[in-house]
């Protein structure tokens, strides 16, 4: 099993910027990638970016240039972070952590992120 951990949501102005973080414990050496997705209300869920376990990643293209995503390994928790900068409105949502592994998905309870001003 695989516990996630997020942290960092919030209200911002436009223009403005957030940090999410997530923490991966447990078996983590079953993760291959970790990313991010969001759900606005009456939408389906969708990705918004993801990172390999070699490092590589990809963004959806309504935040490319705007969001990084990265990671780090440190006492036995792997902990992804997404920047988001130059925040709009269309970016308000219940963001999720997302842990691929084999051969288990595992997600993150959400963390809202409200984008007003």
């Amino acid at each position: 099993q695989v516990q996630l951990v997020e942290s960092g949501g919030g209200l911002v102005q436009p223009g403005g910027s957030l940090r999410l973080s997530c923490a991966a414990s447990g078996s983590i050496f079953s993760i291959y990638a970790m990313g991010w997705y969001r759900q606005a209300p009456g939408k389906q869920r969708e990705l918004v970016a993801i990172i390999t376990k070699d490092g590589s990643t990809n963004y959806a293209d309504s935040v490319k240039g705007r969001f990084t995503i990265s990671r780090t390994s440190a006492n036995a928790k792997n902990t992804v972070y997404l920047q988001m900068n130059s925040l709009k409105p269309e970016d308000t949502a219940v963001y999720y952590c997302n842990a691929r592994g084999l051969p288990t998905t595992y997600w993150g309870q959400g963390t809202q992120v409200t984008v007003s001003s």
